[in-house]
């Protein structure tokens, strides 16, 4: 399949989701297990993890899920130029500053930067353009959380070339039902691989993240310091909010500090996203399943689609949905999309 052009998918003036997806170099396991040498090396998929927490805090991305396999990494953002123009052009250079340091402490981390270092960053006014514009950039994101990867992965082996397989592949997701059934599918990863059995013991996915925090918060008797841990628990207070409407609104005021902004992505609450998970991982599309009820009823009545179109949308996601996801009325106009930006591109 040709490769397509992100000029012809990104927009970088406007909200766009995307589902990002890389493979290490001949999808061998160099974040896991390797059979073919023996060697273990399952403490990489820390560094990831780590690192794409680093990038949440300082990106204008938020990032809404995320999966990382023993040699592939699966990650579902949404750009957020909008939040971008809010920053002051100190806020924009210090956030630079923080990807690409003049000066940095033993240990490897930026260093302070002195308000003559970011002036200097944020002087030449053309140039501060087009680094805003990067900090909120899928490829910018995607080659500072793979760069260092791989630079600290070939030291650790003492080698030389690649450790990622190439480009990044990245499918743009059109609607609800489409963001809602890529989250499932990069939560449920470990599940699809046969890895884990259940949410529960999905590791460094986005999922297992918001259920340990969940279940944190639901033992809390005070309404309202349940709802902050709902939000703002430690596990997942850098992807982005489950809900996109809160049971309370102001724990929705907090400044954002670890993640861009508290927008929700998913039209249900956590519960609700959990207990669809859950059903999702135990009824294969491909054998009698389950018909659901309760809580997973009601979101899928909410997304309108009913089990079979659910479960074969998140179990067969990457087959199904190769340039763009969502119903078949978002991809047409996406199509049309792309080719108009192609005949503008071209013409330009």
């Amino acid at each position: 399949m040709p490769r397509i052009n992100r000029s012809e998918i990104c927009a970088p003036e406007e909200v766009q989701v995307f589902h990002l997806m890389n493979r290490c170099v001949r999808s061998s396991f160099l974040c896991g297990k390797d059979d073919s040498t023996g060697r273990d090396y399952s403490h990489r998929r820390k560094w990831i993890h780590a690192r794409m927490q680093e990038l949440a805090a300082i990106f204008g991305l938020d990032i809404l899920g995320y999966a990382v396999m023993s040699n592939h990494l699966h990650i579902v953002v949404r750009t957020r130029p909008d939040v971008v123009r809010e920053w002051s052009d100190e806020q924009a250079a210090r956030r630079w500053w923080n990807l690409f340091p003049a000066r940095r402490h033993r240990n490897g981390s930026p260093a302070d930067p002195t308000q003559q270092e970011l002036k200097a960053i944020s002087i030449d006014k053309s140039r501060m353009k087009e680094r805003r514009r990067r900090l909120s950039d899928i490829s910018w994101f995607m080659r500072c959380l793979a760069e260092p990867i791989a630079r600290r992965a070939n030291r650790e082996d003492d080698v030389k070339g690649r450790f990622w397989d190439g480009r990044f592949r990245a499918v743009p997701l059109l609607d609800e039902a489409a963001i809602a059934a890529c989250v499932a599918y990069v939560d449920l990863n470990p599940v699809r691989a046969g890895i884990s059995k259940s949410v529960a013991t999905c590791e460094f996915t986005s999922a297992r993240a918001r259920l340990e925090d969940y279940r944190t918060a639901i033992r809390e008797r005070k309404p309202d310091l349940r709802n902050y841990r709902l939000e703002h628990g430690p596990r997942a207070n850098w992807v982005s909010p489950l809900p996109l409407q809160p049971d309370d609104p102001a724990v929705r005021e907090i400044p954002a500090i670890r993640r861009a902004s508290h927008r929700g992505c998913l039209p249900m609450t956590l519960k609700q996203y959990l207990c669809l998970l859950e059903y999702t991982a135990i009824n294969d599309p491909r054998s009698d399943k389950k018909q659901p009820t309760g809580d997973v009823l009601q979101v899928l009545e909410r997304l309108q689609l009913d089990a079979n179109s659910w479960l074969r949308a998140v179990w067969d996601f990457g087959k199904l949905f190769r340039d763009a996801a969502g119903r078949p009325e978002s991809r047409r106009a996406f199509r049309e999309m792309r080719r108009l930006r192609r005949a503008a591109h071209s013409v330009g």
